[in-house]
């Protein structure tokens, strides 16, 4: 290898040119270290041919009067500048790489364009020897030029890096620019791109960004603000619509406890009072589910405290039931029965009130009554490990005590008020008869069980052991 190096060394300088560029395309991304110290290895054996050689790359080729031979002396004399303006490029991105990370890279481009326009300007005065002074001057009036032609690229291009060197975002953040939401998932010299929540890409300028309202949503981490607004009577007495927004905000278990939720009055005319429950979510993609199941804990516990949304077409009949029947006629269960069945079924429900913290129905008990929760936020606990653990929460219109009327046995759950809470109850004896009567009923009864046995069965269940991986080269690292 040194023979070759000293007997051939303009095409041993060209070899280790050749030897560079393969061994970086070579090289996995995932050796960056090794990819770095080969670059600058091969670096170094390049400028030690150079001037073992005689070719100083701060003077013209030595050899003018051999026209081959002076113009490879030149060209690898070009080529150590680009060589050594790459791999300092190459170093300092790699440095800024730990420092900043990937919002970096536009400052890293620009340093880089910078450098070598360094190296450029320097291999034509000191290899080429040309007037530098007439090359600046040119290229400065040529400068303005492209610079007056691209104004708005390079308004971009320097918004962008003022956009990394502040961090307003970062990749994989969630933002709103001037009402555009969506996760960056890219920013490079003259745009930021958003993948939206319809799975659409945005392409917002970097100028455009850097003027705009930007709204990060995933500052501070872990935690995402979720709103939902709702619009009653202005008859309606506040407390009341307050206190049942406040057992709707309760029913819902994604919401965080820190900060807590709450519950404000956003305006009131003539017209109706709106209200807005506000709080956090740990994650984005709870956004859209829990603003869901807010809307509807609204609902059902508004209407369980008498107060119905604010409606252009209000009907007569509703407020004239009684709350028993009422109940039964927005129950998805025994919705179906005939309306003089619900006038019977509703003379035969008993009201009973549960405390918060009171237990309603304990795990493992055979209930001999069903309940109707009337009102209030009732907790779901199952024990895990010998722990107990929340599995849910209902609201008003659910029933609890199904698997006593279907098959005399009991659900693994304890049910517990986390509110004040208002049910309704029915005797077995009086309920039973009706399941054997009315199969659809018995059905969808039937169904809800199942439902909460699986979800039961899923919660507690034990995870799945994995077995270690056995094999010669696992039995040579515990032997060693």
């Amino acid at each position: 290898m040194l023979s070759l190096l000293t007997e051939h060394p303009l095409f041993s300088a060209l070899i280790l040119i050749l030897l560079d560029l393969g061994l970086w395309r070579l090289i996995s991304s995932r050796g960056s270290e090794w990819k770095l110290l080969v670059r600058v290895l091969i670096f170094a054996l390049f400028s030690m041919v150079l001037f073992n050689e005689g070719l100083n790359p701060m003077e013209p080729a030595p050899w003018a009067d051999n026209v081959p031979l002076h113009l490879a002396a030149t060209g690898l004399q070009i080529g150590w500048w680009l060589f050594g303006a790459r791999t300092l490029t190459v170093l300092i991105g790699a440095v800024m790489m730990q420092r900043v990370g990937h919002t970096g890279r536009l400052l890293q481009d620009l340093l880089g364009a910078v450098i070598f326009l360094i190296a450029i300007i320097a291999a034509l005065a000191y290899v080429l020897d040309l007037p530098v002074k007439g090359v600046l001057a040119t290229s400065g009036a040529l400068a303005i030029i492209v610079g007056l032609a691209l104004q708005s690229t390079l308004s971009d291009v320097f918004s962008g890096i003022v956009l990394n060197t502040t961090k307003p975002y970062q990749l994989d953040d969630w933002i709103s620019i001037d009402g555009t939401e969506g996760r960056v998932t890219d920013i490079d010299w003259r745009a930021t791109r958003l993948q939206t929540s319809q799975g659409s890409m945005a392409v917002i300028p970097n100028s455009l960004a850097a003027k705009a309202k930007i709204i990060n949503f995933s500052r501070p981490s872990n935690m995402f603000g979720v709103s939902v607004s709702v619009s009653v009577s202005p008859h309606a007495r506040p407390s009341s619509v307050i206190e049942a927004l406040e057992r709707a905000m309760q029913g819902c278990r994604q919401l965080l406890d820190t900060p807590a939720p709450s519950v404000s009055l956003k305006s009131s005319a003539s017209g109706g009072a709106e209200y807005e429950i506000s709080g956090f979510v740990a994650s984005m993609g709870e956004k859209r589910v829990v603003r869901n199941q807010l809307f509807d804990l609204a609902y059902r516990h508004l209407q369980a405290s008498g107060v119905n949304l604010l409606s252009s077409n209000e009907t007569s009949a509703a407020p004239q039931l009684s709350r028993p029947r009422a109940l039964l006629e927005s129950s998805p269960i025994f919705s179906t029965l005939r309306e003089e069945e619900k006038d019977t079924f509703s003379q035969n429900m008993t009201l009973q009130t549960f405390r918060a913290g009171e237990t309603i129905l304990a795990g493992g008990e055979v209930s001999d009554h069903l309940f109707i929760i009337e009102s209030g936020v009732v907790s779901v606990t199952l024990k895990r490990h010998g722990a107990p653990l929340e599995s849910g929460r209902m609201g008003p219109g659910e029933v609890i005590g199904e698997a006593g009327i279907l098959s005399d046995t009991a659900l693994p759950a304890d049910f517990s008020a986390k509110t004040f809470c208002a049910l309704y109850r029915i005797e077995k004896s009086y309920l039973k008869p009706c399941l054997d009567a009315r199969h659809d009923i018995h059905d969808a009864m039937q169904a809800l069980l199942d439902f909460r046995l699986h979800k039961a069965q899923s919660l507690t269940e034990e995870a799945p052991v994995v077995a270690p991986k056995r094999g010669f080269l696992q039995w040579l690292r515990n032997r060693v």
